[in-house]
């Protein structure tokens, strides 16, 4: 029988020549690139697309990470049925107006388009519709996400972090959403509005609201228990074989960072260093193993996996 079809996505932004410049993405991508090489990725261009704001990349290149351009990608990567399928993402988070209204802190997670300050940033909404609903039949899907406020960057139903001591928790992650603090600000200097960038709502046309038909937060939390059964039906009800391991809480930034003399993202560096050490590794192996390079290396943002489905992690390995 022949393997699966494998298929992936590296979006790397630095955001060159800006106010909010990173060093590390562009090598992050290339890194995993690499890494994907190892695990029976093809770099052919039918297997692998690839958006980063190189200098060789023109402005009106499909390949150039413009908000219309990754949500274009994402489409690509997750539109064959039977399809085992990797994405990493590597720049600016950020939160941003809860579209739908129904965050009580107003707040949804987004990542950071080249392009955003004349069209926007993209709602954990979005992604979620763009890379989950829209998956196609018999595909899995892993995320690595490094980025800021990206411990819910696709809106995942199962939420675990690690403690320093190893032990992981689930999270009710709508209840994690009511942790974001402070006011709406953000990574990009004077914020975002939908309601001042007219090309945002384009962006945002064709989404369907996935957290419409859900309790608000309060009568979520006075329910209890009651409330949480609900949470688990309505948001897990798409069942897809979707895993993200994120850089950071939603309330947290994520570093970039320069290690060995290469700058480099601190999540994409720990995962990678994890691979290195652990042959086909367990999703609590991986969660514990990247908390414990973080930590042993200073950092304070601390590392999530999210998934589509209620999975075992002592038992199952990665799925990539």
């Amino acid at each position: 029988m022949p393997s699966q079809r494998k298929k992936s996505l590296l979006i790397g932004i630095n955001y060159t020549g800006s106010a909010h410049a990173l060093k590390g993405c562009h090598e992050d991508i290339e890194n995993i690139a690499e890494f994907l090489s190892y695990r029976g990725y093809s770099g052919d261009s039918r297997e692998r697309v690839t958006l980063a704001d190189l200098p060789d990349v023109s402005h009106n290149s499909p390949y150039y990470p413009t908000g219309h351009n990754i949500l274009a990608a994402m489409d690509w990567l997750v539109s064959e049925p039977n399809t085992t399928l990797f994405l990493h993402y590597s720049g600016h988070g950020s939160q941003i107006h809860d579209v739908d209204g129904n965050r009580s802190t107003g707040l949804d997670d987004s990542i950071v388009p080249v392009d955003h300050e004349a069209r926007g940033q993209i709602s954990s909404t979005l992604l979620h519709q763009h890379l989950v609903t829209n998956m196609a039949p018999g595909c899995t899907l892993f995320i690595l996400m490094d980025c800021c406020h990206s411990g819910s960057a696709v809106e995942l139903p199962y939420v675990y972090r690690s403690d320093a001591d190893g032990n992981i928790s689930l999270m009710d992650n709508l209840k994690a959403g009511a942790q974001l603090v402070g006011s709406a600000r953000t990574l990009i200097a004077g914020g975002f509005s939908y309601n001042k960038v007219g090309e945002a709502q384009q962006l945002l046309a064709g989404a369907t609201s996935f957290f419409r038909g859900l309790k608000h937060m309060g009568e979520q939390e006075e329910e209890g228990l009651q409330g949480h059964a609900d949470f688990a039906g309505q948001y897990g009800s798409e069942q897809k074989m979707v895993t993200m391991i994120s850089g950071c809480r939603d309330d947290q930034t994520s570093a970039d960072a320069r290690i060995e003399g290469e700058s480099t993202g601190a999540m994409t560096w720990a995962f990678l260093e994890t691979m290195k050490k652990e042959q086909g590794p367990t999703y609590a192996q991986t969660l514990q193993a990247t908390r414990r390079l973080l930590d042993e290396s200073n950092y304070t943002q601390i590392p999530q996996l999210s998934s589509g489905l209620d999975i075992d992690l002592d038992s199952m390995a990665l799925v990539m």
